[in-house]
């Protein structure tokens, strides 16, 4: 059976576009040629050639390899360290709520004042 991959976000391949190039630039500033930063990471020059262009089936781990090569591996650990709107999501469920008085309030007729 083929292997099928969803389409990627528009927003996704604009990331994964910046991504590449930041990479291809990281590389390049720190003259390693594209043969030997893939022998580095152990991939092919097409594999490379597909990441620096932000090929969204690159896989992850692939990323995680150049990263460690370029010595950039630890600013991966920002990525999603401050969950925001998940916290604000959890305060929410955890905030109490006020109870609703289940007995009625006696009636006293119309016009008259209700004593509680």
């Amino acid at each position: 059976m083929a292997k099928t991959t969803l389409p990627a976000f528009p927003s996704v391949l604009r990331q994964l576009t910046a991504l590449g190039e930041r990479l291809r630039l990281a590389r390049t500033r720190r003259r390693i040629t594209a043969e030997l930063f893939s022998e580095r990471m152990g991939v092919s020059r097409e594999t490379l050639r597909r990441l620096e262009n932000g090929d969204p089936t690159i896989a992850m781990g692939t990323y995680m390899r150049a990263l460690r090569v370029l010595g950039l591996d630890g600013d991966i650990d920002g990525l999603a360290r401050d969950d925001e709107l998940g916290r604000k999501l959890q305060d929410l469920s955890l905030t109490p709520t006020r109870k609703r008085s289940t007995t009625s309030k006696p009636d006293n007729g119309p016009g008259k004042p209700t004593r509680v």
